[in-house]
């Protein structure tokens, strides 16, 4: 009867050794990801391999945002996939359209590549996003449904947010 309690005792304990091991190989799939100065503000999404970190609208300057703007979007890529994909486009129900830009504000007609494990920065003074003819007035704090396309990814809808200026303390107004 204890041989059999053993060999019992020993394949449940096996059997909770390998449940666990599963379970642990599937949790916190961005572990292995870690960039300097990741706490840096912003909404975060992922979709297959490509990672989506940093995603804002540029904090408005003064004023909110106005109807007719043209405003800038900020965001991190990061394509954990070993081929690479491309940022083809870019959407929200709060601009007439949003381009991919160069630096200069220019659009972009090849998009963004994505290479292979690697980071992309759209961010100011480099190639970003241009909310066209925003619909409706934008203050710090604000968020807004935005969709991105990738070539081989597919798409992906979150919410981003308007940035808060550093120098503003209060509450968001909608948040």
């Amino acid at each position: 009867m204890a041989a059999l309690f053993t060999l019992r005792g020993r394949c449940t304990l096996a059997a909770v050794a390998l449940a666990l091991t599963v379970t642990a190989s599937g949790c916190g799939g961005d572990d292995d990801f870690s960039l300097a100065d990741w706490d840096a503000p912003g909404q975060n999404a992922r979709i297959g391999d490509i990672m989506i970190r940093y995603a804002h609208v540029a904090e408005p300057r003064g004023e909110p945002w106005q109807p007719g703007d043209d405003v800038p979007a900020y965001v991190w890529l990061y394509n954990k996939a070993d081929e690479a994909d491309k940022l083809v486009g870019a959407s929200t129900p709060n601009a007439a359209s949003v381009d991919i830009v160069d630096s200069d504000g220019k659009p972009l007609p090849d998009r963004v590549d994505l290479p292979a494990n690697q980071l992309v920065e759209l961010e100011p003074g480099k190639t970003h996003l241009m909310l066209r003819d925003v619909r409706q007035i934008i203050r710090s704090g604000d968020f807004m449904k935005f969709t991105t396309r990738f070539k081989n990814a597919g798409s992906i809808t979150f919410n981003i947010q308007s940035q808060i200026p550093a120098y503003d303390e209060s509450p968001s107004p909608t948040g």
